[in-house]
């Protein structure tokens, strides 16, 4: 018997596609980028990832096309290998180990037997450019040892390095200073720009540079927005430079062209700016892409961009300056305050996005289904700029309703707070807005939740403030003469001797409401919210709040801030347990009784899985993230896992999602998604995302499924069916021009009999054809009654290897005598 394999911490998707430039392929087919210690290749056409290659233990750190070979792929990463891979079938072909951690990667075509990479230096932020030589031989994994210095003191970044006209000449920049080293003659010039602070000289530090690939002209970035262009730098005493001047900020990446003829350069404005003929006047625009730009790639056939942008996605743009095609990754945001949700319609996590966004990611394809525009405004990009800021949301009533909590608040003044109601319009698969609610509370909202028992007569909201106070709103009839609408209002205010209220929730059923009062549980009765009872265990805020589920649904468990976890008896109102553990969050799973707790501590987070019934836990996982976990989120599974283990049995409903503090996407799973993509499903995925034709529609998929059933059916049950491709009719309806065909109705009874059952007979010859008619009309009806039974029967008795003569029945020979009246010399006049 195969032991069962343990589930384990794997990065479930999420990761950023804007961590280094794309790379396309050389027909412009595909585009590839790192995404963590992963390497996606994308189609241009239908934006769907058709290969992901995993090979690399750690941070995948820069990607490049093999120049010998267009369908090759180069990548180094972290773990100090550089893996040659065949990105168009996603294959591994070669592993080099150099043994080093590589921070960059760079390919020129005048050495084919070399790569040069960054590595660093004994000495903290201090790294250099470094050629590698790739031996050649017919292992998988090969040790490369061979390494010459290049360059000394650059920056990290692949920006920063550049090689220019066909490989003569590689240039660096790091701080002030732009180092140009000649590779052929191995000789180094560098040049220094001023750092002193006065207003000229404020924010001379280089922050790109990008090399011409005919001439010798080198294009660099400034900390100020400027470009300078830089000439005769052979020689240290005789070089210039000229300025171009639009961005007002930091310029992000710069990118010549394929031909030379252009420079494109992107920042903080969220615009592409094309430099015709590298001057001032010559330039063109792109507004609008949404976020800073990052990254900027150009095409080795010249017709496509790409940018890649600070909210995680890659824009493909067009030579005419039109965006094509959008990638969009998990939007990672300054501050998740929303937490994490699942939509109850489509399964997808939500969370901040861009701002003043709700995202709807989808966990299983690991892509984003859409943006949900919550405050409707303009973005601005100052960071001196207060911003009205997401910061509460909540599903309720199976998807049906959306809460959300907008806020703004200037350092003394008291908040600005808005609260938004969004029904679910089943006609336009997406949320509208159904009410607006300004100033809720007097102080910012603590915690919202929807009553989402099943036997609720009408949707109930609960939000909880700072100001003491927690509301209770409900869904009421809005119509008038005009219109018939429904619309929320405010159906009671609670408050416990004007403490500040902190969390919320419902219990499984709804007839029970908790709120907590600083130190204080509340517990109120959501009929005639009365106050029942109250908790106080003096350890403490409470922090987090939860009912238990189904069997432990009479059990309510909260943490402080001091580090206790309690577990109270509703049916008792006393305390059941408690003990000390300092729990950063706290989830309920939705599909059984248990509660997932993480533990923050100097070491790591520690989860920990129990039944608020029992104190003992059912899992712990120690260590399952070096950094603090931030939030987390139970997923209902759409197929149960079948884990047989006690300790594992809690993963079999749900699985459970968290996210840390660098905002990395974790789960609890055998393998990660990545791997569970075989090579066949890899195949099928990337030739369902290729552009196809109508004709393919028509015949391909349904020849697809004939050999799939002609393989199914045994020998016994074999029965020779006509081929489209063989019947003379068929392909003349298919091959002729429609102008010239003949009426559709002459068609389809010449389609129709060219689709019937023929054999070469003797009784058909022997049959004269001025048979008399009358005399086979007495006999159809009988000849039709035995037709089946002797089809049935010859069918049995036939063998497929031999020529079985088949004796026709008169209806039959009839139906032979009338195909042969009908005339075909339509077809020789074409």
């Amino acid at each position: 018997m195969v032991a069962e394999e343990s589930p384990r911490v794997v990065r479930c998707g999420g990761s950023a596609l804007n961590f280094r430039r794309a790379v396309f392929s050389a027909d412009s087919k595909y585009i590839s980028c790192v995404s963590g210690d992963f390497i996606k290749v994308y189609s241009t056409a239908t934006e769907e990832c058709v290969h992901i290659l995993h090979g690399h233990k750690n941070l995948v750190t820069g990607i490049q096309l093999n120049p010998n070979n267009h369908l090759q792929l180069y990548s180094c990463s972290f773990d100090g290998t550089i893996k040659l891979w065949d990105y168009t079938d996603g294959i591994l072909i070669k592993t080099f180990v150099v043994g080093q951690k590589l921070h960059a990667l760079f390919l020129v075509a005048s050495a084919p037997d070399s790569v040069f990479v960054t590595i660093t230096k004994e000495e903290p932020d201090v790294f250099q450019l470094v050629s590698v030589k790739l031996p050649k031989s017919s292992s998988q994994e090969i040790q490369a040892t061979e390494i010459s210095f290049v360059l000394d003191y650059i920056n990290q970044s692949p920006k920063c390095v550049a090689f220019g006209n066909e490989g003569e000449y590689v240039a660096a920049v790091r701080d002030f200073y732009l180092s140009v080293y000649f590779l052929k003659r191995k000789t180094t010039s560098r040049f220094t720009l001023s750092s002193s602070k006065n207003k000229k000289n404020a924010k001379n530090n280089f922050t790109c540079v990008a090399c011409h690939p005919k001439e010798d002209c080198i294009a660099s970035g400034h900390l100020d927005g400027k470009i300078r262009l830089w000439r005769n730098f052979d020689d240290e005493k005789k070089y210039t430079y000229t300025c171009l001047h639009w961005h007002h900020d930091i310029v992000m990446d710069l990118a010549f062209s394929v031909t030379g003829t252009s420079l494109l350069s992107g920042g903080r404005e969220s615009v592409l700016v094309e430099w015709r003929d590298t001057m001032e006047k010559n330039k063109e625009f792109l507004p609008r892409l949404g976020a800073t730009i990052e990254h900027i790639s150009v095409s080795p056939a010249g017709d496509f961009f790409c940018t890649s942008h600070s909210d995680n996605k890659m824009t493909i743009i067009h030579r005419n300056l039109e965006a094509s095609a959008v990638i969009q990754g998990l939007v990672k945001d300054r501050n998740i305050f929303t937490g994490l949700m699942v939509d109850p319609r489509t399964k997808a996590l939500v969370l901040n996005g861009k701002p003043g966004h709700l995202q709807f990611y989808s966990l299983q394809s690991d892509k984003q289904l859409y943006n949900l525009d919550i405050i409707q405004q303009e973005y601005i990009n100052d960071y001196g700029l207060i911003q009205i800021e997401l910061r509460k949301a909540a599903f309720g009533c199976f998807g049906n309703w959306l809460a959300t909590v907008e806020q703004r608040q200037e350092k003394e003044t008291e908040p600005e707070l808005q609260m938004k109601l969004w029904t679910y319009n089943k006609k336009t698969q997406g949320f509208v807005l159904n009410t607006k609610i300004s100033m809720p509370h007097e102080d910012q909202i603590t915690a919202l939740c929807f009553c989402n028992a099943e036997r609720s007569d009408s949707p109930t909201l609960v939000t909880a403030s700072k100001d003491g106070h927690f509301k209770v709103w409900i869904l009421t009839d809005d119509s008038d003469i005009y219109r018939k609408a429904v619309g929320w209002t405010c159906d009671f205010v609670g408050s416990y001797h004007k403490y500040q209220a902190t969390n919320c929730c419902f219990c499984e059923d709804g007839s029970l409401l908790a709120v907590s009062f600083e130190e204080i549980v509340t517990i109120w009765d959501s009929e005639t919210w009365e106050l029942k009872c109250t908790f106080c265990q003096r350890a403490g805020k409470i922090r987090h709040l939860c009912f238990g589920k189904l069997t432990c649904s009479k059990y309510l468990v909260g943490t402080t801030e001091n580090g206790i976890l309690c577990c109270w008896n509703l049916l008792s109102c006393a305390l059941e347990w408690s003990t000390k553990l300092n729990v950063s969050i706290m989830e309920a799973d939705p599909q059984s009784e248990n509660i997932a707790a993480v533990s923050w501590s100097s070491v790591g987070s520690d989860l920990f899985v129990f039944k608020p019934s029992e104190p003992r836990p059912l899992y712990v996982q120690k260590n399952i993230s070096t950094e603090q976990v931030q939030w987390g989120v139970f997923v209902p599974r759409d197929v149960p896992e079948s884990f047989t283990s006690e300790a594992y049995q809690w993963l079999n409903r749900s699985q459970f999602y968290f996210l840390t503090q660098s905002q990395s996407l974790l789960t609890f799973s055998t393998k990660s998604p990545e791997e569970k993509l075989t090579p066949t499903s890899k195949q099928l995925l990337a030739e369902e995302s290729l552009p196809t034709t109508p004709f393919y529609f028509i015949l391909g998929k349904h020849r697809q499924q004939q050999d799939e059933k002609s393989h199914e059916v045994s020998e016994d049950e074999l029965v020779q069916l006509p081929v489209t491709e063989n019947i003379p009719a068929v392909n003349e309806l298919l091959h002729t021009p429609a102008h010239v065909l003949p009426s559709a109705s002459f068609l389809c009874s010449l389609f129709v009999n060219s689709l019937l059952l023929s054999k070469e007979t003797r009784s058909a010859e022997e049959v004269p054809d001025d048979v008399d008619m009358e005399e086979e009309k007495d006999s159809d009806n009988s000849d039709e009654e035995n037709t089946f039974t002797e089809k049935v029967q010859d069918i049995k008795h036939m063998d497929v290897g031999e020529d079985i003569i088949h004796q026709l029945s008169k209806s039959e020979e009839k139906e032979l005598r009338k195909l042969r009246k009908v005339d075909y010399s339509w077809i020789s006049a074409l």
